[in-house]
């Protein structure tokens, strides 16, 4: 069992891209933008991608609204050379981008102003995962192309699984690229003429289900996406083999929760089956305390003493309270060694948990200290 050096990884010039992932609430965006501001400070030239951050968080990055730009966070300090940059995912804008670059003015129009297209890139599950990746992938070429960055750090986006991120670009390709959609591309032409009767009740069945206006905004969607099929599942592709380039850092956040560690578990297996770079897993909020001598036990005993004496109900109290807290303090280190055995050959780094959220530059400045500790 190691200890994860972040400072070592985001000093390393080979470390172009670090991506956190893991699953909804244990930290991924507000470490994602620790390490870049951390990285950018130490000299590096840092764009953080960010999906989901809170309010106080994107504000003190600069990122008072919804903006699909890379945008220069000014109180960074550029001292030692470095520039910090940051964006929010705009997933319906990138997926609009995608369109714009890749189908001509007229069936861009066409594709925009669909109903089936707006709700697709608006709220389809799986949208905002691929259009990280697309994302990514822009960046890493404006990366490539002018120089702007070296090292740009990926928060993914929220999600129930931390394996979301690597099958619902597959799971959007797939369909974008199915036979539904294809069989809604003028059936009476090619092969399908020979079944047609079959082909004409399906789409009266359709009908019935989804509604007339509903089946022709799908069928006119897919006949101006038709030129675009073949670039989804290239560009997924692309990015995934991207990923796998040594010069791509996996960081899998979790927190010493049991479902949280299991997500990181599947997560880490997955990435060692689809050979992705794996940095190590950073094992947020854990449950710490300023005088660990003083037990659960003891610290109840105490209190119970001073209760049946009569004396000191405050002290009393604030004994009941570290009670509590060192039972969390011993649960979170089972919990943590546990995952650390069953990982040997993976790095891990303990974050301790703070007293309030991190809003500003200051609280991520500490939390990069306490990742590099």
């Amino acid at each position: 069992m190691s200890t994860l050096d972040l400072d070592a990884l985001i000093d390393d010039p080979g470390t172009r891209i670090i991506v956190t992932c893991g699953s909804g609430g244990v930290g991924k965006t507000t470490t994602a933008a620790a390490l870049g501001l951390r990285a950018a400070e130490r000299g590096r030239k840092v764009v953080v991608l960010t999906i989901d951050p809170a309010r106080r968080l994107a504000q003190s990055l600069g990122l008072t609204e919804l903006d699909n730009t890379p945008r220069a966070v000014a109180d960074a300090d550029p001292a030692n050379g470095g520039r910090l940059d940051a964006m929010m995912l705009d997933m319906k804008r990138t997926f609009d981008e995608v369109v714009l670059a890749h189908a001509t003015p007229e069936k861009a129009e066409q594709i925009l102003a669909n109903p089936f297209y707006v709700a697709l890139s608006s709220s389809f599950a799986g949208t905002q995962e691929y259009m990280a990746m697309e994302k990514l992938g822009q960046l890493h070429k404006q990366a490539e192309r002018t120089g702007d960055w070296d090292l740009i750090v990926v928060d993914t986006p929220p999600s129930r699984s931390a394996l979301d991120f690597l099958d619902a670009p597959e799971r959007l390709a797939s369909l974008l690229e199915g036979r539904f959609l294809r069989l809604l591309l003028a059936p009476a032409r090619g092969p399908l003429r020979l079944m047609s009767a079959g082909v004409n009740l399906a789409m009266s069945v359709m009908n019935k289900v989804l509604g007339a206006q509903v089946l022709t905004d799908v069928q006119t969607f897919a006949a101006a996406f038709d030129t675009l099929f073949g670039g989804f599942r290239e560009r997924a592709d692309q990015t995934v083999a991207l990923l796998r380039e040594p010069h791509t850092a996996f960081l899998v956040v979790a927190s010493p929760q049991n479902d949280a560690l299991r997500e990181a578990s599947y997560f880490t297996e997955r990435l060692r089956e689809e050979q992705m770079p794996l940095a190590g897993v950073v094992l947020n909020r854990v449950t710490t305390t300023h005088v660990p001598d003083l037990s659960a036990e003891q610290s109840m005993a105490a209190a119970e003493k001073l209760e049946t004496a009569g004396k000191s109900e405050l002290t009393a109290a604030v004994l009941r309270l570290h009670a509590d807290k060192m039972q969390q303090v011993v649960s979170d280190r089972k919990r943590a060694d546990r995952f650390r055995r069953g990982h040997r050959a993976i790095a891990t780094v303990d974050v301790p948990a703070l007293p309030d959220d991190v809003h500003d530059l200051t609280g991520l400045r500490t939390i990069g200290d306490l990742l590099t500790a």
